[in-house]
């Protein structure tokens, strides 16, 4: 299914392109098209055969607590992905579904680059401790779809949300994610990239710096 939709978008192979082996997404997708801040943008994997990981995203020994591991699962009925039914959300959002892609992370990370297509509401914009009941309910009814019904919530216009932060060591999106559960956000309206964005480099991906608000 993830193929049958991406192979749905414009794709072509470029082999000369520092005169390197092509590096394609898949066997028979070498990029993805995906809308961005209004523009489209290629999604495409470093072409440099020779090419590494960035330092910010080698480091291998955060000190845990809190960057712990997260574990594969985060609750029952949650999706994790990896980056082919990532590229394929990217994809239905670009087409006008109703999915929003989330960068959970804080500006300064922002800086080292994001995956395009996703919209950035840092994770403590939607936690409790960190941020009014006030300002999370606009969040859900502006930005989400959900609506207020006397003291519940109709999630049944809702968003698919697709959240992501820096890695499996990673909490911001977890803690994102359970807190819309404890609101009664459906389960199987909430996707988590696991590999985030340390995976994202890893496997070379196109990433985007931030539009200057």
């Amino acid at each position: 299914m993830v193929c049958l939709l991406l192979a749905g978008m414009q794709v072509s192979a470029d082999e000369s392109v520092n005169k390197t082996s092509a590096v394609n997404i898949t066997s028979d997708i070498p990029h993805v098209d995906v809308k961005h801040q209004g523009k489209m943008v290629r999604i495409e994997r470093e072409q440099d055969n020779d090419a590494m990981i960035e330092p910010d995203y080698a480091q291998t020994s955060r000190p845990c607590p809190p960057y712990c591991i997260q574990p594969i699962q985060l609750a029952t009925g949650i999706e994790t992905i990896g980056e082919l039914e990532l590229l394929q959300y990217l994809v239905r959002q670009t087409k006008g579904e109703k999915i929003m892609v989330i960068d959970s992370r804080e500006p300064e990370w922002l800086l080292k680059g994001m995956i395009p297509g996703a919209k950035n509401i840092p994770w403590t914009r939607l936690f409790n401790k960190t941020a009014s009941n006030k300002k999370i309910a606009e969040i859900l009814e502006f930005r989400f779809g959900a609506v207020k019904m006397s003291d519940l919530w109709n999630f049944e216009d809702a968003k698919i949300l697709v959240f992501y932060c820096n890695g499996p060591w990673c909490g911001q999106s977890p803690t994102n994610i359970r807190a819309l559960l404890a609101l009664g956000y459906p389960a199987h309206l909430l996707k988590w990239y696991r590999g985030g964005m340390q995976s994202w480099k890893l496997f070379g991906l196109t990433t985007v710096m931030p539009v200057k608000q």
